[in-house]
């Protein structure tokens, strides 16, 4: 095994090679160090104090899947093994594209229309695939610093959860994408600061409300636009895992804010206002639109002028605002702050606190 340590993340594009047969001496696995002055906690307290979160982790022991046998893999062929799309195929990709109109996208021919169209995929699925290798190294934290004991065993079993979603974007990405891109800047700063806290509450706070919150966002996003039988197949099944996890979050959250002083509660709710502030800026492909010459700094302004990034904001805070007001995070020092970027409107919303039993224990259902 041979294990290269670089100084942050790469930032080339990663292509896969399905003619490529690498042994696992052949494998370069590259690795970047952060260190964190993380402190564990032991509980000789084994009794179980909350129903509530014990039974959200019976759910994710009844609810396990399988990412390579639960996914209708061979519903589509692997990116190298797919046909050229047709006429009324491309037509259909490009006619109600969100960049037609802008004049760099108007410019290419129909070929470099359809490669940008791939890449802004590839950009997306690349993000799921990084976020979701930071979420199972918070979780791993949580399992070692959470204080309680259902907490722990909790913790424990997202750990696995967040493992398999790190499979199967990877596998999706590899066989039918074909290429990856590196992590965007934001999602790694709101990774670096969640992962090298010393608090575990603010991990609890990073991880279960804003990082799951926008994954929830961007995967109901992103499922609701593709029309392909297999991402919408896995993606159904990471966002009722997901659902959990922030469930579990908030409602632990909840009882544990309660207990800190005022001085507490606003480093910690100005930490999940600075969270959301990344969050705001995560969704937007600045390096594709540096792969395709474009002017990055105009092409940001014309992505927000022109609201393509809208239904993945109002989804988000749709969620996120409503979970911090409930778990008592949406504190006078941060709300006119929330105010500014003109999202208190959703502070009345339902939050996942309100735990839909009903829903949570639906059998899986691929046709959901």
């Amino acid at each position: 095994m041979h294990i290269r340590y670089v100084d942050g993340a790469p930032r080339r594009l990663e292509h896969f090679d399905p003619q490529v047969d690498l042994t696992a001496a052949d494998v370069a696995h590259v690795a970047e160090i952060f260190r964190t002055p993380l402190d564990g906690a032991y509980n000789w307290d084994y009794h179980v104090a909350d129903d509530r979160i014990r039974r959200l982790y019976e759910l994710g022991k009844e609810l396990n899947w399988n990412a390579a046998t639960d996914v209708g893999w061979g519903q589509t062929p692997d990116w190298h093994a797919a046909p050229a799309p047709t006429p009324s195929r491309v037509e259909e990709l490009l006619t109600d594209f969100p960049w037609n109109g802008y004049a760099p996208f108007d410019a290419f021919d129909t070929q470099q229309k359809l490669a940008f169209v791939r890449h802004e995929v590839a950009w997306a699925l690349s993000q799921f695939l990084h976020g979701e290798q930071g979420a199972l190294l918070v979780a791993s934290q949580l399992a070692s610093c959470a204080p309680s004991f259902n907490a722990k065993l909790y913790a424990a079993s997202q750990t696995f959860d967040e493992a398999r979603h790190v499979e199967v974007f990877n596998r999706y990405v590899r066989s039918k994408v074909g290429f990856t891109y590196p992590v965007t800047g934001g999602l790694k700063d709101l990774l670096d600061k969640i992962l090298t806290d010393e608090r575990w509450d603010l991990k609890f706070i990073g991880m279960q409300i804003v990082l799951e919150g926008l994954a929830l966002a961007a995967f109901h996003t992103r499922r609701n636009e593709t029309d392909d039988p297999v991402l919408k197949e896995l993606l159904y099944l990471v966002i009722r895992d997901e659902a959990r996890h922030v469930t579990f979050g908030v409602n632990y959250l909840e009882e544990f804010v309660a207990t800190l002083s005022e001085q507490e509660r606003e480093e910690r709710a100005e930490f999940a206002y600075q969270a959301c502030v990344v969050s705001r800026d995560r969704l937007i492909g600045t390096d594709v639109f540096r792969y395709f010459g474009w002017d990055v700094d105009h092409a940001r302004a014309a992505l927000v002028e022109r609201g393509l990034n809208a239904d993945f904001l109002n989804m988000l805070y749709a969620r996120i605002i409503p979970n911090l007001k409930r778990i008592g995070l949406l504190t006078d020092g941060v709300r006119p702050k929330f105010e500014e970027m003109g999202v208190l409107d959703f502070e009345h919303l339902a939050t996942d606190g309100d735990i839909d039993w009903r829903e949570l224990e639906r059998p899986l259902d691929l046709e959901g």
